[in-house]
């Protein structure tokens, strides 16, 4: 019975111990994730932005390349 005693004893304070960790790491999980989600919108914003701006750079670029053509065209006729 002794043996039963000890090993009931053994049970509750791990499972005190099991219970502590939940309750202090449950605050810091929670803190965590919340800060993810926050990080995760802010990161699909500037991938978006950062996206327009790469389409808009490629339309410039092709124009320009353009221009280019265009005037080694005349200068190859100018002379």
């Amino acid at each position: 019975q002794t043996k039963v005693t000890e090993e009931g004893k053994k049970a509750d304070e791990l499972f005190d111990k099991y219970m502590c960790y939940c309750k202090s790491s449950g605050g810091n999980l929670a803190a965590s994730i919340d800060s993810a989600e926050t990080k995760t919108a802010e990161l699909s914003a500037s991938i978006e932005s950062d996206s327009e701006k790469k389409a808009k750079l490629e339309g410039d670029l092709s124009s320009h390349q353009a221009d280019r053509d265009a005037a080694n065209k005349a200068m190859a006729e100018a002379t």
